[in-house]
């Protein structure tokens, strides 16, 4: 019987509803008939219940007889519970489970045999008791099974609220001696209970009301902490009825003696926690707490009431982060009373008392401010006053200049000017409506305390709290804006100091957040900021958000701090606050300039190298540009005249290598388009627009600031009105970026290029590529309408030298092609101005300007344009020219131009076209730059300046020759090449001759170019310049002697022509004038004359004169060009045999002399059949071929010409080659083409070529011997046979012994030569015959 009575009190509370708070409805309350010890309760100050003792550890503690019943059964109970303490509450219930299916069945057995009332009676006594017994065992010291008991009873609690504070009720009164401890463990639970609790019975509520307000003053061990639960008591039961509370606190605050902690404490809570109120009673208790302070009043002049007053708030607290309730209230009431009182010395007096106390903690200051806040409801001006003295007190100044701690009492001083300045913000905030006037004068004071206070973390975040709550203040007050504050650019000053000084490399606090948010409320104000200060604000803002360090790097700086804050939260509302001041500037200001001034600070960060940075701008520039284009602000009729630059910043970030900055970036572009186009659909309905701060949403915590769902926003009503549009955000970015240039303006256009093309000076490679493809989608849908480009084409090509990336450079090319199509001179213009010289990248624009066919005749029409004006420099009358003239400048860089381009073969097929233009235009060239030359000249004494580059004299000279080699006239080219004809146009006394040999040449070659060449030179006759007629009328003149010029200018045309040129104003071109009237073709009768002058001539040549025979041989050569082809075909055998006779001469001079009349005779026989002639020519190649190694330079180059004269004669093959082995190469290989060339058109005549290099073996010349034996050499080697027959003993002798010579050769190529042939020979001779 005695188990199952212990097992069914221990597990009845499982099984009873009540128990576990099932059952809420059931009464609580009992009559007297129903249970004695409900009458007892109810009543508890009557008679003591009959009591026992029990046994527990009190053993003066008393139970009441129904417990008495249940005593042993408690006992039994606690003994095991405690025995193995279960892990958990559901481990617990488990082990309940079997004993209370046991007393259930024995319960049942029962209830059937007694009345239901019993019953009722008998399952609440149960309860009680377990009850009790849980009280009981408050007095554990084992944490977890007091932890279990507490969790119990709040259970119990919950389901019937009456029986357990009443027997918490009985268990104090029966169990009056009990510990603090367990009286501490006891107020925990009731506060629960009544807390639990739907309502308090008035009974419960006196009663516990008085056992709370006797244990809050009691002193005991545990000291404060016993008190505050007593306390915390009280305050549940504020929850039930507050006022009533309220009314006891008032009358024991009103005694007139200082009231004790406890309550200040019950009341610092009423007055800071918000939950213990109902809506609305909040506001009464502050008004009861307001007539209280007014109550209060007396005693501030009550000398025992004021000191415990500044004892308690000086009194240092447990911990110095938090400040306990009564302190806190204190405070307060202290701020109230004050604001109550009417006495201006009292309130004087009380103030600086507060101020005096130290200022070391930070709560302290707080509390100190706040009182001082308050005061300044009612006494604005002596709170003032108070202010100033104490700022100007000496330990203030100390503090504001002090460095260093001298002793542990200078703490409380240190930070003075932190509380000055919370006072202040708390006297803004509290003042309300009277503060604006004194606005400035606080302003001024903030500033002041900014600037010469101990600069530290508290000194900020005080500064910062202080401005906060000013800045509030004002934009509470509806009267702001009719005010101008003066001191509103100094305080932006301060907070711009604050800003750069915060450390770049971490984020630990909110000090950006709550600067950028000041600043934005202060930028609203009057007078309004000007663009300088707007400028700076912008440039500190964003380099101390933007600049931060990535997020995982702010982080590991946060990694040893005890509570760590959230890195990613704090840089989402950072960021935040730096969005809405960007909205906050544009809402006061909404115009499309103002747009682009705050993106303009933005464009060096969109520009940034690293990622990061880009990444948070145009997170910054989209959501800006989100609000636009959900608000409308901006005026539509206003034009975004400088939108352009934006647009290109946001397309090159299009293809920046983070996803999320591409994301950003189209979804600027895309609200961008939105606005631009919002002038041109249907006038929208007006919306209620909100302010910036509602707008902007906060970023989900712990997301990316960067990532896109960070950016999604509810639409707003003009978003969703203007639905349509939306369709631009589902385009990728090149539709979207041609949909957005369709809306831009010419100039915005420009201004869009222009960001693409300083995209390309970049060095990162994602930019130069971004900025290279937008330049060329740009310039392909706009170029056309683009209206000047001259800067931009200097501009790309300046960017060409720094750009590493093949496809940006040919896509930057490409953009100079299509500008070309319809901007051509411009940029002819512009690009002359950066040719001379002509680097690499200055080639490339040239090429890619001339890539279409079209164009390119058009860029080469441009530069003979621009050749042919040739002003002489402004100081040629004077004695100092200087060539900085542009016109002439961009001559020469023209005539540099046309040389380089020769070799483009962009411009081969313009350039062969234009052959006639170019040529005259040359020539002329030529002439003006050896007039620059004479004007140039070095005076005497001085020295010529050192050639950087090459001379415009080389220059031009270079182009005319790369133009004859370059449009297939190599002939005439190669013509002068080795007549060594080209020193000629060195000097303006010989320019004529060079001009006449190769128009001669041109003759003699039988150029088809030369009917063009004469339509072009005809109007060149009649030019204003002189240097054009000149060399219009040297060609002309030699030009007659070609049949080809009577197709074009017949005869009597030709004698107009001339006729008019003989009244030119120079004297040169009159003469040349009559020359060419003397031609043959004019007078037919001198070719008789001149033939019958011939053998004359011929006879000189045996003249014992060196100079008489060298100038007969030069008439001779002069009469035969004037007898032309046909007049000079019959003597032409003479004049070969007579020169002929002269190759061998001793004379250098007659040497020449003849192999030159020799040449001009072929020259002139060219395309002539006569058969003596060519035999001339066969028997005369061997020894040209070997006066190459002449000893006389004239002699050389008089050979060359000649020998390859008769080689067009003999109409070798391979005369190209031919040309540039004789005028350029020397070697052993060049000597043994030239032999090849020889054997192989000349086979019949072996054995002349083969006695006349055996003859040669004996020349005195050691160069001319040396190569008539490597002839005789290749010979052996290739036709050993025919040698072999046809040489003696003597010449195999003579052979040997020139080889032998040839083997001490300094030459190493001759003397291996040499020793090879000398053993083949052997083995020839050997051989027998």
């Amino acid at each position: 019987m005695r188990t199952e009575l212990e097992a069914g009190v221990c597990g009845f509370s499982k099984q009873h509803p009540n128990m576990d708070g099932q059952h809420s409805e059931k009464p609580h309350s009992f009559t007297a008939a129903d249970r004695t010890p409900s009458v007892m309760s109810q009543n508890p100050r009557s008679a003591q219940h009959q009591a026992g003792t029990c046994g527990n550890s009190e053993g003066d503690a008393r139970c009441p007889a129904s417990h008495r019943i249940f005593s042993h059964v408690s006992r039994s109970t606690k003994d095991l519970s405690c025995m193995k303490l279960p892990q958990d509450p559901a481990h617990r219930d488990r082990q309940a489970h079997p004993t209370t299916i046991l007393l259930c069945k024995s319960q049942s057995s029962q209830a059937a045999l007694v009345p239901k009332e019993h019953k009722m009676f008998m399952e609440e006594a149960y309860n009680a008791a377990i009850c009790f017994k849980m009280l009981r065992d408050l007095n554990s010291s084992d944490p977890f099974h007091l932890k279990y008991i507490i969790k119990k009873i709040k259970n119990m609690a919950y389901g019937t609220p009456n029986l357990v504070l009443e027997t918490i009720h009985d268990y104090f009164v029966d169990n009056p001696k009990i510990s603090s401890r367990h009286k501490f463990r006891l107020f925990h639970v009731l506060e629960a209970v009544i807390e639990a609790s739907n309502s308090l019975e008035e009974a419960w509520e006196k009663s516990f009301m008085q056992l709370a307000l006797e244990n809050m003053t009691k002193t005991t061990e545990l000291e404060e902490v016993y008190q505050d639960a007593a306390s915390n008591v009280l305050l549940a039961i504020c929850r039930h009825s507050w006022r009533v509370v309220a009314q006891h606190l008032e009358t024991e605050v009103l005694t007139g003696i200082f009231p004790h902690r406890s309550l200040l404490y019950v009341m610092g809570i009423l007055t800071s926690n918000e939950t213990i109120f109902n809506q609305g009673e909040k506001a009464c208790w502050e008004e009861q707490l307001a007539q209280m302070a007014v109550k209060s009043v007396q005693f501030l002049n009550t000398d025992m009431w004021s000191k415990e007053l500044l004892l308690a708030l000086t009194k240092p607290d447990r911990t110095h982060q938090e400040q306990p309730p009564e302190k806190a209230f204190l405070f307060i009431y202290y701020g109230l009373i004050l604001q109550a009182e009417d006495n201006s010395t009292t309130i004087r007096t009380h103030l600086r008392t507060l101020l005096d106390t130290s200022h070391q903690w930070p709560k302290q200051r707080e509390g100190i401010a706040l009182t001082i806040g308050l005061a300044a409801v009612r006494h604005l001006d002596h709170v003032w006053a108070v202010l100033e003295q104490f700022g100007r007190s000496t330990p203030v100044k100390w503090s504001l200049h002090s460095f260093c701690l001298k002793n542990s009492e200078d703490l409380q001083w240190k930070w003075a000017s932190s509380t000055i300045l919370l006072s202040y913000g708390q006297m803004t905030v509290r003042a309300k409506a009277h503060i604006l006037p004194w606005v400035d004068n606080i302003l001024s004071r903030m500033v002041f305390y900014f600037h010469y206070s101990s600069w530290d973390e508290t000194l900020k975040q005080s500064f910062l709290t202080a401005v906060l709550m000013l800045v509030g203040a004002i934009s509470r007050n509806e009267g702001a804006h009719s005010y101008e504050f003066s001191q509103i650019s100094e305080l932006l000053d301060c907070l711009m100091v604050l800003l750069e000084k915060e450390p770049q490399d971490t984020l630990c606090t909110s000090t950006r957040q709550q600067t950028i948010h000041i600043i934005s409320s202060l930028c609203k104000l009057r007078p309004p900021l000007d663009s300088e200060r707007k400028s700076r604000i912008l440039s500190v803002c964003f380099h101390s958000v933007l600049a931060l360090p990535l997020l995982d790097v702010l982080e590991k700086h946060t990694c040893l701090f005890l509570e760590p804050p959230n890195i990613q939260t704090l840089y989402n509302k950072t960021s935040e606050a730096l969005d809405q001041m960007l909205q906050s500037f544009i809402v006061q200001n909404p115009t499309p300039d103002e747009l682009h001034f705050l993106l303009s600070h933005l464009y060096l960060w969109l520009a940034s190298e690293k990622a990061h940075e880009r990444q948070r701008a145009v997170h910054t520039c989209a959501a800006l540009l989100r609000f636009l284009s959900h608000n409308p602000y901006l005026d539509p009729k206003e034009d975004f005249r400088r939108i352009g630059q934006l647009v290109g910043m946001l397309g090159i970030l299009c293809q920046d290598p983070d996803r999320a900055t591409q994301h950003s970036s189209l979804e600027g572009v895309g609200h961008l388009y939105q606005l631009l186009i919002r002038p041109r659909v249907r006038e929208t309905p007006k919306v209620e627009v909100q302010a910036p701060e509602q707008l902007s949403q906060a970023s989900v915590d712990g997301a990316p600031v960067w990532s896109s769902g960070d950016q999604k926003t509810a639409p707003s009503t003009s978003e969703e009105i203007s639905s349509p549009k939306d369709g631009i955000f589902q385009l990728g970015s090149s539709q979207i970026f041609k949909e957005v240039m369709k809306q831009l303006t010419t100039v915005e256009l420009t201004d869009l290029i222009w960001t693409a093309v300083d995209g390309l000076g970049s060095t990162s490679p994602f930019r130069v590529q971004a900025a290279a493809d937008m330049l060329l989608t740009t310039i392909e849908e706009h170029g056309a309408s683009l209206e000047t480009v001259a800067n931009l084409g200097r501009a790309i090509h300046l960017q060409l030298c720094s750009i590493r990336i093949p496809q940006a450079r040919e896509n930057a090319l490409h953009a100079i092609t299509l500008l070309a199509r319809s901007h051509t001179p411009e940029l002819v213009a512009t690009f002359l101005d950066f040719s001379i010289p002509l680097d690499s990248h200055a080639f490339r624009s040239w090429r890619a300007l001339g890539a279409e066919q079209p164009v390119s005749r058009l860029v080469l029409a441009m530069l003979l344009a621009w050749l042919q004006e040739r002003p002489l420099p402004a100081g040629a009358r004077d004695g100092s020219p200087q060539l900085k003239d542009k016109p002439c400048l961009r001559s020469l860089a023209a005539m540099n131009t046309l040389h380089e381009l020769q070799f483009a073969r962009e411009f081969k097929k313009a350039m062969q076209d234009a052959y006639p233009e170019l040529l005259l235009a040359l020539l002329t060239q030529m002439h003006y730059v050896l007039e620059l030359d004479l004007l140039q000249e070095p005076q005497p004494g001085q020295e010529a300046p050192k050639a950087t580059m090459p001379s415009p004299r080389s220059t031009s000279l270079e182009a005319l020759k790369s133009l004859l080699s370059t449009t297939g006239h190599w002939q005439d080219f190669a013509h002068l090449e080795l007549q060594g004809a080209w020193k000629l146009f060195t000097t303006i006394h010989t320019y004529p001759q060079g001009v006449g040999l190769l128009a001669r040449a041109m003759v003699q070659n039988h150029c088809k170019q030369i009917k063009a060449v004469t339509r072009q030179l005809l109007p060149s006759l009649q030019s204003k310049e002189e240097r054009e007629r000149k060399a219009a009328i040297l060609i002309l003149t030699e030009f007659l002697y070609s049949p080809a010029l009577l197709d074009v200018l017949p005869r009597q045309a030709a004698l107009t022509v001339l006729a008019r040129s003989l009244r030119d104003p120079s004297p040169d071109i009159r003469v040349w004038s009559l020359q060419g009237l003397g031609n043959i073709l004019f007078h037919p009768e001198k070719g008789s004359l001149l033939c019958g002058q011939l053998p004359p001539f011929l006879n000189g040549f045996f003249q014992n004169s060196e100079q008489v025979v060298v100038q007969v041989m030069g008439t001779v050569s002069d009469v035969l060009h004037r007898l032309g082809a046909r007049g000079a075909a019959a003597q032409s055998l003479g004049v070969a045999i007579n020169a002929r006779s002269f190759f061998d001469d001793e004379r250098d001079g007659i040497r020449a002399a003849a192999m030159a009349l020799f040449g001009d005779l072929v020259a002139a026989m060219a395309g002539r059949e006569l058969s003596g002639l060519r035999t001339q020519v066969h028997q005369s190649m061997v020894p040209l071929l070997l006066h190459l190694k002449d000893c006389c330079p004239a002699v050389i180059t008089q050979a060359k010409f000649a020998l390859y004269r008769c080689a067009v004669l003999l109409r070798w093959r391979l005369r190209h080659t031919l040309f540039c082995t004789l005028a350029w190469e020397g070697g052993l290989s060049a000597r043994h083409f030239l032999w090849t060339c020889l054997m192989t058109h000349s086979q019949e005549e072996f054995s002349i070529h083969l006695a006349q290099a055996l003859s040669y073996l004996h020349s005195r010349h050691r160069h001319i011997k040396t190569w008539a034996a490597l002839f005789i050499g290749y010979t052996t080697c290739y036709h050993p046979q025919a040698v072999s027959q046809m040489v003696n003993s003597v010449d195999t002798n003579l052979l040997f012994s020139t080889f032998e010579d040839l083997k001490k050769d300094p030459e190493p190529g001759i003397r291996e030569f040499a020793t090879r042939q000398f053993s083949f020979l052997q083995t020839v001779a050997a051989r027998p015959q």
